[in-house]
Order: C-alpha cells, then structure tokens, then sequence
C-alpha cells in the first residue's frame, strides 16, 4: 500500500487541532500502515534539516575518512516520502545521498557501500577504506522503507553489552544505527533523576543506595525484579551516565532518530513505605530467587495518588533533562506477575499509568515490551485485552519481542488494534554461539504484513546482548526495510562478497553452509546459549542442536582454504580472522557435545578407561578453545574487566565495578541465582573458569568410578560453587587485551586434531545428539 507521508502530516495536523481542543489523539480510523506513517512522523524529532544534514555528513567522514566531502554530498528533503532516499550523481562527480532525514542519508551510504562499492560494515568494523584512485560508479536508486518504524536495542542490552561504553565506543554505534536505519530507540538512563526524586520526597541517601543495583544490574533494577544488588551506585557513575546519556540523545536527534524515554512503572523502594504508610503498596514477587536483601522493591498501585505524585515528578524531570518525542516505556510486570489476577484490575493499572504519561505530555505514546505475555498463562486473552484497550488505539506501541519465535501477535490478535513492532530478539545474555532463524524472519515479516487487520507499524531488532552472529542482524534490518521478500541464497552470498571483498566460490559456499545449517533454527526450543561447555557440569545435560554439524566443518574447511585471497594488508582481513575465530569455537562447542555424550555413556555403562580418555580428550578441547579465541581482540575477557575498571568514576570504585562485571558473566547474583544465564566463550574465561569446573568435575567422577560408588551431585554443585564459580567474581588478576598468536595458524591446528574425531563420532537423529557405540577406545 502506497501512502505520502504528507497525507500522514495533514492527518496529524487534524489530530493536533482536535488534542488542542481538549480531544484525544484519535487513530480508530486508521489502517496498520497508515498509523504507522503517522506515528513516525509523531513521534519524529523537530531537528532542522542543516543539522541532520551536518550530523549525517559527520557519520560518513568517519566511515570513509577524510575525503568524504569529496566523494559525497548530502541533502535532507522533507518533500520525499518518509523513510526513503535517492542516490545519483552530481555534476561535479561527487555522489549525492538524499534522504527524508539524515537516518535515510545514512541508509543511502550504506547501500551506496554494500551495493555498488561491494563493502560493509560490522560491529567490530565501522571504517571502510576507500582507494584513492576511485572512481564512484554513476547510479541512480531510489529505496522507500516498507517499515514507517525501525527499531532497535532491549532495556537489557544496556547491561549486558553497552555498560562500559564511553562516547567513542557509542559514537561507533551511532553510526552504526544510522546506516542500518534504526529510526526509534529507548534511553534508560534514569538514576541520577530517581535520586533526585526520592531525596525531595524525604528518602535518605542510604535508603536509596539499597535500591539502586550495581552499574552492570541496573537494567533489572528499573524494571522491578532486584533492589541494591552489587551497588552501591556512587554520585559520580550517577552524573557521568546521565551526562553521557543527554550526550547519546542528542547525537540520536540531530540524526532524526527518536528516541523513547522512561515512565514510572510502579516499583519503588521499600523505605517509601516509611513516609507513606496510608498508601497501597503490593509485595513483588521473588525474581530468580534472590534473596530479601536483594528482592525485591515495592510496587505502588498505579490508582494511588502516591502513584501519580511520583510519576508526574519523574517524567518532569526526565523531560527536563531529555527532552522528548512524545514517547515513553515502562514495563510494570517484566517477568512479574501482577498482583491481582482480574481484568478490571489490569485495565485500571494500565489506564492509570498512561493517565500518568498523558497529564505530563498530553502526545504521549507508551511504547510497552510484550515479553510479559510470552509463555506466561496468567496472561489469558481477557486479562491480556483489558490491559492493551485501556489506553486509546494507537497510544500503545507494543515491541513483539521475539516474533521469530514466538509472536504474541498472532495470540492477541494484533494486540487487539494497539500497532506494534515485529522483531527479531534473537540473542539472550549476550551468549555466543552461531544461531539464527533466516527463513523464518524472512517469510514471518511478510506474514504480519499481511495479517488481516494488521496493526503492523514497524520492524526492529531487541537483542539483549550483541557482539555476536552480526549476519542475522544486518539480514534482519535489510529485511524490514524491504517490502518484499530476499533472496536468501544471493543475500548470503552477497553478504561474503562485501564482508571480505572478494568474489570467491569457497567463501560463498561456506556462508551457504552455514545458512543451511546454524541460520536455519526453526523449532521451540530456548536457545539461550549455554551449551556444554559453559554450563555446570553435571549428567543432566541433553545436547542439542538442529543441522548435521558436518556442514560447520566444511564451512570450516572453505575458510581456512581461502586465506591467500584475502590480502593481509587489506581491513577486511580482520573479519575473516573474526570469522575464523567464531567457526573455529563454534565447531569445538559442538564437538564437546558429542565428548560429553560419549562421556556420560561411558560413566552410565562403568567404562572407567573409556571415561579417562575422553575426559583428556575434552581438557584439551578447552585447551584448544582457549588458544583460538585468545588469538582475537573480540573474544577476550581481558577487554571486558579494563572496560569495567576504566569506566569506574575513580580507583576507589574499580573494584566493585571490576566484581560487578565478573558477577554479571558468571554467577549472576549473590549465590548463582542466575548462574551461566550470561556465559561468554571468552579467552580467560574458559581456562580459568569453564575448564576447571570441567576439570574438577571429571575428577569426582573418576574417583567414584574408581571407588565403585555413584557420583554424588549434589556435593559436587556445592563443592564447585564454594571453590570455583563464587570467588570468580572477587578474584583481580589481570587477563591480556591483545591477542596473542596466528589465528590462521592456531586455526588450521585445531582443525587438522578434531576433523577426524567429530567425522568418526558424530550422528543426528531426529534433532538430537547420537553418538555410536564403538566410539572412544576399545
């Protein structure tokens, strides 16, 4: 369907009059696509053209360096249609992007880049060198985004993958945001406003610190499921957040991004109590099991008065230090169950909490996750209705949080008329490990498209962490651009020719591979990362996967072979050694789950010699892991702690900053609460926390075999949680920042050990993990 953003604009203009007049912004009338134009040019920011033009011109020279004014030109055009841009050449040589903001110029570079340049970008990768004899080739494209909204980030990828960036490594994003064409986003900073909030009301400073969680938590603190956890959050991390986040918002504007701000939920801390007895506050459920000190705070019922004191302060003075673009999040009941299980009871909680939003910006939007609906059966269609049609159609813009898998769209029949995002979640913890649903994102767009009474606004991507398997990513967003379907083979294809600049058939038969097979999860499952070797060890495990991990080695292979096309000199060799490093800890992740499957028949069946020689064979797996991945700067532990420490405010604070970062990867609370939940295949960690939990672990198990009596478990999760996985989180020694070693060399290795293992030991049978019986000696 066809639509001009300046109907969108005379139709908004109409809703403002009527807003004006004292009537609700009313969207009843209108279909998914054309709400959505109207909602983004709502909630667009008010940045003059000159400065999105100066912000997109700055995103390409520091892409493309310093001949970016020679090579292009920029030019905001608000007479083109939304989220759409033009690419031709000027007279003078020079190419001109034009685009309707300068997220679309931007958009327009990057195409210009990968499409007729043959070169991209990657998290790790954000400078592109350009020869300096090139001759731009002469096009004219024109590209119209069939998304009105592109999203992007969780409240959790705060935590798990931005909370040691400083400017320069958000700066990086930035650009890289704008190039990928993400139009809204959130920005969750908000402590240094809540203490201000709370020390007006009569808290102490002390209370407040009990509340406020650690610099790696603070993402599950805002959202109700812990309090004070790894803190406390000190003045100057407070300050330096918030000044580094107007600084983020601010870059996000000028580009023409919008970005959502936090709402008041309803979670407060306990000592509020104490100044406010007449009013209602409900008991949150525990989260996780942590304990009482770190769980959890109060929730104020939404229809108190107490309720609407304290949201009208907050978002005051949330706009006051951020401006705004009529958008809001909170979510009231993240992985909590509300308090009251009727509907009445979620319709006025939901009312009254956008009343709350309305009488401080009378254009406000909710923007709600609706991650709480999913698998969750408190969440029956009548209790999940009343909440969603509380608030005016079109004032609630739900993000379908994990629509690859499980969309929520569908079950509530598009959110029963409130527009929401399709999007991909993809990744938990930022875990590692090659994943992805291609198919399905590419036929599931298209499907919510066409979905009859689609409320369909938009596309997005709410990973909790990144850093890893940036193809489905960029897939995903190119997907959401288009209105029609890719092709999956020359997607794929393309994707090795611009990601290591060459067109070659091992290369492209490798991303073929692995298109087939690690890219093409179409199951239930929870893939949450945490495979076989970064879980406790026990002989509870079912290893899984959903491919025949022969294409894995042959992909393996194709790279290893193409090494001499690539030249060393050349920026993109640093993406195949990156890639070399993933499938290289990729192949060995799968090849410990067959040991570990041999390893448990050998103990079930008492085959003490047989288990003795697999148990060194899976030590040296973890040897050989913790060699290939120490051999790339993007898989090391020591980059994450001196990210921490650096980022601490003073010396004095680096040590819990180092204990939260630690924490976070590892034991995920006070007691393993939430052990492995963000587990990372990274060099430091596997030889010194991965490797001797398997090391003790086979161990006791020989022992007993020896000793012919069972293993005990049990004494064993204590024993390995006392000795290994709780001091990690308080232990200082200093792991390396560089790489170390020839990843081509250190590769071709490994690869030359275990080709023959996995060959001769590996089967798959109905999705699971088969080993034969003449496997291991004899």
């Amino acid at each position: 369907m066809q639509l001009n953003w300046k109907l969108a604009l005379a139709f908004l203009a109409v809703l403002r009059l009527q807003l004006a007049q004292g009537s609700e912004l009313n969207w009843d009338a209108a279909s998914g696509p054309e709400m959505g134009l109207q909602m983004a040019v709502h909630l667009a920011p008010s940045t003059p053209k000159d400065v999105q033009e100066t912000a997109a011109m700055a995103v390409i020279s520091r892409v493309i360096g310093e001949r970016s004014s020679q090579l292009f030109n920029v030019q905001v055009n608000k007479n083109m249609d939304l989220r759409s841009f033009q690419i031709s050449m000027l007279d003078d040589g020079r190419i001109l992007l034009m685009g309707w903001d300068g997220v679309s110029v931007c958009k327009a570079l990057h195409h210009y880049l990968k499409y007729v340049l043959g070169k991209d970008v990657d998290w790790f990768k954000m400078r592109i060198e350009l020869p300096t004899n090139l001759q731009l080739p002469n096009v004219t494209i024109e590209s119209k985004s069939a998304s009105p909204i592109i999203y992007h980030q969780n409240v959790c990828t705060w935590s798990y993958s931005f909370a040691w960036w400083g400017i320069e490594q958000w700066r990086r994003h930035l650009d890289w945001m704008a190039l990928m064409g993400i139009s809204l986003t959130i920005a969750p900073v908000q402590e240094a406003i809540w203490v201000e909030v709370y020390t007006d009301m009569g808290l102490r400073m002390e209370e407040i610190d009990e509340h406020l969680a650690g610099p790696a938590f603070q993402a599950w603190q805002r959202m109700g499921n812990i309090r004070g956890w790894a803190g406390p959050l000190t003045a100057g991390w407070r300050r330096y957040q918030l000044l580094l986040q107007q600084e983020i918002i601010t870059a996000q504007r000028n580009l023409g991004m919008s970005v959502a701000l936090p709402a008041f939920a309803g979670h407060v801390p306990r000592a509020l109590k104490r100044l406010h007895p007449e009013s209602t506050f409900m008991e949150v459920q525990r989260w996780n099991q942590f304990p009482d000190r770190y769980c959890c705070g109060l929730f104020v019922e939404p229809t108190e008065n107490l309720f609407k004191e304290i949201a009208s302060r907050f978002l005051q003075n949330i706009i006051t230090k951020y401006g705004s673009n009529h958008i809001f999040f909170c979510d009231p009941f993240n992985e909590l169950e509300p308090p009251v299980a009727k509907p009445e009871y979620m319709r006025s909680t939901a009312a009254a909490i956008y009343e709350s939003m309305r009488g401080i910006d009378p254009e406000a939007i909710w923007l709600l996750q609706g991650w709480m609906f999913v698998k969750n059966p408190f969440w029956t269609t009548d209790m999940a209705e009343a909440f969603l049609t509380a608030a005016p159609r079109g004032r609630i813009l739900v993000l379908d949080l994990q629509s690859e898998q499980f969309p929520q769209y569908e079950l509530t029949r598009s959110y029963f008329g409130q527009p929401f995002i399709w999007c991909m979640l993809h990744n938990f913890g930022g875990t590692l490990g090659m994943f992805g649903s291609a198919k399905l994102i590419n036929s599931g767009i298209e499907e919510a498209r066409r979905l009859p009474n689609s409320s369909l606004v938009g596309t997005g991507i709410t990973p909790e962490g990144i850093g890893q398997n940036y193809v489905m990513y960029s897939f995903t967003l190119e997907r959401g651009w288009s209105n029609t379907s890719l092709d999956l083979d020359g997607w794929f294809t393309n994707f090795s020719h611009t990601r290591y600049g060459v067109k070659d058939e091992r290369l492209e038969q490798a991303w073929l591979l692995l298109k087939n097979s690690v890219y093409s999860f179409r199951g239930l499952q929870k893939m949450r990362g945490q495979y076989v070797v970064t879980r406790r060890p026990s002989f509870n495990q079912e290893p899984f996967t959903w491919y025949n991990a022969s294409a894995v080695l042959d992909a393996w292979h194709l790279l290893l072979t193409s090494r001499a096309i690539i030249p060393l000199e050349d920026d993109r060799y640093e993406m195949y050694e990156h890639d070399l490093v993933d499938i290289t800890r990729q192949f060995l992740q799968i090849s410990a789950d067959q040991l570990y499957v041999n390893l448990r028949s050998a103990y079930r069946k008492r085959q003490v010699a047989r288990f003795e020689f697999l148990s060194v064979k899976l030590l040296k797996l973890f040897d050989d892991m913790e060699l290939i991945l120490a051999s790339s700067r993007n898989f090391l532990l020591g980059n994450w702690l001196q990210q921490a420490k650096q980022a601490a405010p003073n010396t004095g604070e680096q040590r819990n900053f180092e204990f939260n970062a630690r924490n976070q990867i590892t034991a995920w609370g006070p007691d393993g609460q939430i052990l492995d939940y963000a587990c990372k295949q990274w060099s430091g960690l596997v030889s010194n926390y991965y490797r001797p939990r398997w090391r003790l672990f086979l161990e006791d198990v020989t022992v007993a075999l020896h000793a012919g009596r069972p293993y005990n478990g049990t004494a064993f999760k204590l024993k390995v949680s006392q000795e290994i996985e709780l001091p990690f989180s308080n232990k200082i020694d200093v792991y390396p920042v560089t790489p170390v070693g020839n990843t081509w060399l250190i590769s071709q290795d490994i690869f030359e050990t275990w080709k023959s293992y996995s060959k001769d030991t590996l089967f798959l049978h109905n999705n699971r993990l088969l080993v034969p019986r003449k496997s291991g000696p004899k």
